[in-house]
């Protein structure tokens, strides 16, 4: 996987973007950022301006700003929507200032415990932002990305508490605890409302101290959350997608942070997966099926890339991070359950 330097296509989308805000409607999120850089990392550079041409009505002017965020008062402004443009100015010029890997350091265990806020998205777009810097370095648009994927985190923040840990039997795998988190009891009205009444999930991992344990058990994570999806993303097709998203954005993040952070990662994004389950998880799941003709991974990305949704393409892009049949099929399903992106 390499993001097409050569032609610079990622960077000017980047830049493009940048004039943008990173949600529209005051709640829905900007995923043009993501769906660029995934689209970029997989050779198909030259299908991102077209398809930023057809998701441009989604986009929003930036925000305004509302009050100068300092590093004095930023604990009273973490998790205020209203400072999204505050937030986003205050990280361009920390990431001006200072190395990146050092600022991603001294914030990812402040935005950790707030990373279920936009519905997941904020970490998302951080994860984008990461992998794109790690894999082919440092340059002004990308490092600008991380400032805005770090400043929706900031202004989206939402911890969850009140949460009741369930023993989970020991040595259970990630797929066997997804199986047993409880549904809400209340299964109505959007993320925010839902995440408020998630209150008992399965204390999987939990005890986890280990850096390179704690690796393992979150790609095994992101991998049973992916095939999961082909059973059971029927019970909502678009939020469903993040958790898998939400824990490979974590993922992908790891590489950049110290290791004694590995561990506190590995069970913020368990709380993610398993509450997105909570909410939105049907009672019963569907057989997998494969299908008729096995596919390459080329070809599923294809196949999303046709269909638009960038909801189904950042979950193709995740389904190739695991890389094996059950989850293309799951990136196959998203399309199948999603409807077509039109301009």
């Amino acid at each position: 996987m390499n993001i097409d330097n050569e032609s610079g296509v990622l960077d000017e989308a980047l830049e493009r973007l940048h004039i943008s805000g990173p949600e529209r409607l005051g709640r829905l999120t900007n995923h043009a950022p993501m769906v660029v850089e995934s689209l970029a990392s997989h050779g198909r550079s030259a299908d991102v301006h077209r398809w930023l041409d057809l998701y441009s009505s989604h986009l929003e002017e930036f925000p305004a700003p509302f009050a100068p965020v300092t590093g004095a008062d930023w604990p009273e402004a973490l998790g205020d929507p209203r400072r999204a443009a505050d937030w986003i100015a205050y990280f361009t010029r920390e990431i001006a200032d200072r190395p990146w890997r050092e600022l991603l350091a001294t914030w990812w265990p402040r935005l950790l415990p707030g990373m279920y806020g936009g519905s997941t998205h904020p970490v998302i777009r951080v994860g984008h932002a990461v992998r794109a810097l790690t894999l082919n370095g440092e340059n002004p648009p990308r490092l600008t990305e991380l400032a805005h994927g770090l400043g929706y985190w900031a202004a989206r923040h939402q911890p969850v508490t009140g949460i009741t840990p369930l023993a989970a039997e020991p040595g259970v795998g990630a797929l066997a605890a997804l199986d047993s988190v409880p549904p809400i009891a209340d299964p109505s009205g959007g993320f925010p409302t839902r995440l408020a009444r998630v209150d008992r999930l399965p204390a999987w991992q939990d005890t986890t101290t280990d850096p390179d344990e704690a690796r393992l058990r979150l790609t095994e994570l992101v991998r049973a959350a992916t095939h999961r999806y082909a059973t059971h993303g029927h019970g909502n097709a678009t939020m469903m997608v993040h958790a898998a998203t939400a824990p490979n954005a974590v993922l992908r993040t790891l590489p950049a942070l110290p290791r004694e952070l590995w561990a506190p990662s590995l069970h913020a994004a368990w709380t993610a997966s398993a509450a997105v389950t909570a909410m939105y998880a049907p009672a019963e799941p569907v057989a997998y099926t494969s299908p008729p003709v096995r596919l390459t991974g080329e070809e599923v990305m294809e196949r999303a890339l046709a269909h638009g949704d960038e909801h189904v393409i950042k979950m193709t892009d995740t389904a190739l991070d695991v890389g094996d049949e059950q989850a293309l099929a799951a990136a196959l399903r998203c399309a199948e359950l999603s409807d077509p992106l039109r301009g």
